[in-house]
């Protein structure tokens, strides 16, 4: 059992070097199994995001202070003490020496890394700063080459300033139970925000927020597939890709719980997340079941509907502040395969949609194989189809999460 922030930091890291979970997955788990404070689980929380959000300049400062390779676990116990020391306000000798109690047989050469550390941190600095941007912002250089082709040296270095910040929270207020103004009247330190008429920026969340359904934990980008979907009451939808729930909740307040919702996912555990989801926002018209609907048979054969939200999964280039570990797990590999998937999953679904129906195409992309370059693979080979409008949020534009939305229509 685990009861140091700092030994949890080191076992999320070990875990996540494995290469077989992404860093929520694991927060989650050692929360659950590790016994922290509040503020222990709070300082866990800030040294394994910042950690993962700092690898490349992390691991570039080892490089400086220390020729060789060190063993996977000292690596990590390094890793922690030097962000401590260059992204925390962490007392130096807690820094250090709270760090070095980790290090074992290990102690010597952590203890005297750590201190040249200290010592040399202005010089250090500035050889972060002359590294390069992969290095000082700590993306990949092929994602700040895709990046740099599409939007510019200037908007690549705004879009990875974006990503290395803490993530904020915002909620939308849930229209089945209350309203915006009620929400802003309970919660002294809550504002509406700018990005859209349903959205609370929030410092301190409530809890009873949550648990009585009052609002759902949403950057307001991913509203924006919703509201250009448009559904009315009495509207029958279908959510082909839903859990977690986020849209899907969403669309029910839209129809005033009034009509139907089909929404799906693929594995049965994220489908028992979005019912819990829409019981506790009050959904009373949406099934929730397990299906792919990649499938040409099965649960959905024979139904048709009036509108169709395809959330896609994608490489979720937009979302890498909140997902902070997503850019060292993409490959140049993924912007061939998904947008292949894509365009099938879109093709399949647009068979489900009645004649004169609307069909919207999601993602929390960035990339134009996923977004603009797939809708018109999409207009080529699908007759009768037509795209209406197409919009997009940029993280370095915007100051929200970055997302794209296309509305289609089926002649």
């Amino acid at each position: 059992m685990l009861n140091n922030a700092r030994q949890a930091c080191i076992a999320a890291l070990l875990e996540w070097e494995k290469g077989r979970k992404f860093s929520d997955e694991i927060l989650h788990e050692t929360l659950k199994s590790a016994r922290l404070s509040a503020l222990d689980r709070a300082f866990f929380m800030e040294t394994f995001f910042g950690i993962l959000r700092n690898l490349s300049r992390l691991d570039f400062l080892i490089g400086e202070l220390r020729d060789g390779s060190l063993d996977a676990g000292t690596r990590e116990v390094v890793r922690l003490g030097i962000y401590q020391i260059f992204h925390m306000r962490t007392a130096p000798h807690a820094a250090v020496n709270e760090t070095v109690n980790l290090a074992g047989r290990a102690r010597g050469l952590v203890n005297a890394l750590l201190r040249r550390a200290l010592r040399e941190k202005d010089l250090l600095e500035q050889r972060v700063n002359q590294a390069g941007l992969s290095v000082a912002q700590s993306h990949p250089e092929f994602l700040l080459e895709r990046w740099t082709r599409v939007f510019g040296e200037a908007s690549t270095r705004a879009l990875c300033e974006w990503n290395n910040q803490p993530a904020e929270v915002h909620v939308r207020a849930n229209s089945l139970k209350t309203t915006v103004d009620e929400l802003l009247r309970m919660a002294p330190d809550a504002r509406p925000s700018p990005a859209h008429p349903l959205a609370i920026d929030v410092d301190q969340l409530p809890v009873d927020w949550i648990e009585r359904g009052l609002c759902y934990v949403q950057d307001p980008s991913t509203l924006m597939a919703c509201d250009l979907l448009a559904p009315i009451p009495g509207d029958i939808v279908l959510d082909a890709c839903a859990a977690p729930g986020g849209k899907t909740t969403y669309l029910a307040a839209l129809m005033k719980n009034q009509g139907r919702i089909v929404a799906c996912d693929l594995y049965e555990s994220r489908v028992a997340r979005l019912r819990e989801n829409l019981g506790r926002l009050g959904v009373e018209i949406a099934e929730a079941i397990q299906h792919d609907c990649m499938q040409a048979h099965g649960a959905l054969d024979g139904r048709q509907f009036d509108r169709i939200l395809l959330d896609a999964p994608c490489s979720n280039t937009g979302v890498i502040r909140r997902r902070v570990d997503v850019r060292w797990r993409l490959t140049d590999e993924d912007f061939i395969r998904m947008p292949a998937q894509q365009l099938a999953l879109l093709k399949r679904t647009v068979t489900l949609l009645k004649p004169g129906g609307t069909l919207v195409y999601s993602t929390c992309s960035l990339e134009p194989e996923e977004n603009d370059l797939l809708v018109e693979k999409a207009l080529q080979q699908v007759p009768g189809l037509r795209l209406v409008e197409a919009r997009r949020t940029l993280p370095f534009v915007d100051r929200v999460d970055g997302a794209f939305a296309a509305k289609l229509t089926k002649d």
